[in-house]
């Protein structure tokens, strides 16, 4: 009897090998270029959990396909393009910034196969896309958090505003922080315009040092940043910076030295609060792994990206089914992700929580959690 049963069980092994598939997930991302802090972190998250979880339930084994964009929107698009006809991927983890994943939505969209972004946040990202998602918050979600927290708990009444008129992730941020901050008595000033790649920021900082506002709202990118805060020290502006999760990425804490001390800004994650049973295993794993308990917000949302889609496929019968893995992914409700618990609307939109965090002595601290 007991020979039997090791036949049939070696049977079913062997049958399971037999037909058994790779199933081909893309990750569009930023490895190189001003933008891949954030791209080698986020991809960082990825990867780590697909060694968690590299099968799904029957057997078949998830292939990561990364294509580096490299920061640019014509090469996300030749990425999305080359993924799906080339590399047959049934889903695509990606991109970073809202203005390159709009270009892997217009053509996956066409083609239906299911994006889940990381930390996109434009809230129009979404609208007339069937197939577009996300696990991060909308900018309209965060916008609210710092005006809030700015007004109510910092009692700042007037505020500068710094936008990055190249994207449109900083456009739609600064409006909505500014109506947000309005409603709640405050005033905006000013909107300063900047474009990514700017280096000299002089003029901004002393246009802001004599407008005297009680606080400046940043919402751009690491590099620049962090330029903007070193030279507004250098001229003796010393007023609190608040900003989005943009700068959550040691490489801007890094740049900008002591000129960041104070800095508050959004985030998603903070490894010494995890939120769920899922963030203290993956804590623990990272630890055992890498030897660091600490772990970027992006590696997380990176994670729980990957972990989503794996759920998904999980609920289809049949694994390279598109459009049923983009209609599960909509049906997530309190997904137990390493980030956080995390629902998809029918939009695609996220409903998670957000963490509030000051730089203070070269660290970024926890300070607060913000729930929907």
């Amino acid at each position: 009897m007991r020979r039997v049963l090791t036949l049939a069980t070696l049977a079913s092994i062997v049958t399971t090998s037999l037909f058994a598939k790779e199933i081909n997930v893309g990750v569009i991302l930023p490895m190189s270029g001003s933008l891949a802090a954030y791209g080698q972190v986020t991809y960082e998250g990825i990867e780590f959990a697909h060694d968690l979880a590299p099968k799904l339930k029957n057997g078949d084994t998830v292939k990561l396909v990364l294509v580096d964009s490299k920061g640019d929107k014509v090469e996300s698009a030749t990425a999305t393009t080359r993924l799906i006809t080339s590399d047959k991927v049934v889903g695509i983890i990606g991109e970073i910034t809202s203005s390159n994943t709009a270009q892997v939505l217009s053509i996956a969209d066409k083609k239906q196969i299911p994006v889940i972004a990381t930390v996109a946040t434009n809230d129009k990202l979404n609208d007339n896309r069937t197939y577009g998602n996300r696990v991060c918050y909308t900018d309209s979600f965060q916008g609210n958090i710092v005006a809030n927290y700015a007004a109510k708990e910092l009692k700042l009444k007037t505020a500068v505003s710094i936008v990055d008129q190249a994207q449109v992730y900083s456009i739609g941020l600064s409006k909505t922080f500014t109506d947000a901050f309005v409603a709640n008595g405050g005033k905006v000033i000013k909107e300063l315009k900047v474009n990514s790649g700017d280096k000299d920021f002089k003029a901004v900082v002393s246009q802001i040092k004599a407008l005297n506002p009680d606080f400046v709202f940043m919402p751009l990118y690491h590099a620049e940043g962090a330029l903007i805060t070193r030279q507004a020290k250098q001229v003796g502006l010393n007023k609190p910076f608040l900003s989005g999760e943009s700068v959550a990425n040691p490489t801007f804490i890094e740049l900008g030295g002591d000129s960041v001390e104070g800095h508050m800004f959004t985030d998603y994650f903070d490894y010494t609060v995890p939120p769920t049973q899922k963030s203290k295993e993956f804590l623990a794993a990272y630890e055992k792994k890498t030897g660091k308990k600490e772990i970027n917000s992006f590696s997380t949302l990176g994670a729980d990206a990957y972990n989503l889609f794996v759920d998904a496929i999980n609920r289809c019968a049949n694994p390279e089914d598109s459009v049923c893995i983009n209609d599960e992914i909509k049906k997530t409700t309190n997904f137990e992700g390493v980030s956080g618990l995390i629902s998809i609307d029918k939009n695609g939109n996220a409903t998670r929580s957000a963490v509030i965090k000051v730089i203070s002595g070269g660290k970024a601290v926890y300070k607060s959690t913000v729930n929907p």
